[in-house]
């Protein structure tokens, strides 16, 4: 079996889970506070790759875990992703108007409800990871590790990090710094994260933990990389949002800096290195993950 069918395969087997575990976790939309839950589930439930929350549990397997008793670990950076998501699309930051093709949460709730939403969701993912002891059966230690990782790779030197970069980039001499800046802040240190929950909940070493942890840091700059690309020369009605708004927004993305072809070039050979931490792994699962984030067309 090809790396490549491995992940089909794993996919096939836990997409559905990571997709249950999240109708079950989510607030049900009810009570005082009933259109902000709503939503939480609209933002989280509809649509998605899932590839953070599957990279959480392939993460777990490579290490000899349990791929189902990091469900809810994989369920709250699905969460914590989607709050990026809305907060980028308010008129504020991206300015989208689609998500997922379907309205953003700013249209479909207004821009208000939209702030709180993203907030709700933030906070919800940290109150998943508390839970861990009694919903994955794991440590209180591993729990607070778990807390520890995705706070800084959602804090400002990570995903608020690499937002201000995106934001500032516009008024800032272009170079490959910065744009490795936003990169590493935006998507990297998230996928870095979702890696290290894997391998934590999964009993990995620390060793394995911190190599799985720069793996994931990598392929999270391969994806952006691709996003990029994909803002270029991708198809409307796969991606489910609007193309060329990078370059309406004059952005700093790659394609913009070195070109689509040389764009493609660097995100094979950085993938290609970052495959090189993955040895003395069962790395089959990760592997063909790695090919679906490069061969990505939505």
């Amino acid at each position: 079996m090809t790396a490549v069918e491995a992940f089909a395969q794993f996919e096939a087997t836990w997409r559905p889970q990571v997709e249950a575990t999240l109708e079950a976790l989510l607030p049900q939309g009810q009570g005082q506070v009933g259109q902000v839950e709503e939503g939480m589930r609209y933002a989280v439930l509809g649509g998605g790759k899932r590839l953070r929350a599957l990279a959480v549990l392939a993460a777990a397997a490579a290490v000899g875990g349990e791929p189902a008793q990091a469900l809810p670990a994989a369920a709250a950076v699905e969460v914590l992703h989607a709050y990026s998501l809305v907060h980028d699309d308010l008129p504020a930051m991206d300015n989208a108007d689609q998500r997922r093709g379907q309205p953003s949460v700013h249209k479909a709730f207004g821009e208000a409800t939209a702030i709180l939403v993203g907030d709700a969701l933030l906070t919800f993912a940290f109150e998943l990871l508390g839970r861990l002891p009694a919903l994955a059966g794991v440590s209180e230690a591993v729990s607070l590790a778990c807390v520890r990782d995705l706070a800084v790779a959602a804090g400002s030197q990570g995903l608020v990090g690499g937002q201000e970069a995106d934001i500032r980039a516009e008024e800032l001499e272009p170079s490959e710094s910065l744009l490795q800046a936003i990169h590493d802040g935006k998507t990297g240190a998230l996928f870095g994260a979702c890696f290290r929950l894997g391998a934590r909940i999964g009993g990995g070493t620390e060793e394995q933990v911190e190599a799985l942890g720069r793996f994931g840091q990598e392929l999270g700059h391969v994806f952006q990389i691709v996003d990029d690309l994909l803002d270029v020369v991708g198809d409307p009605a796969l991606l489910g949002k609007a193309v060329q708004a990078d370059a309406a927004q004059q952005k700093l993305t790659y394609p913009r800096l070195y070109g689509v072809e040389a764009a493609r070039q660097m995100a094979r050979d950085r993938l290609d290195q970052a495959l090189t931490l993955l040895e003395g792994l069962d790395a089959a699962v990760l592997r063909g993950l790695a090919e679906r984030v490069i061969h990505r067309v939505r």
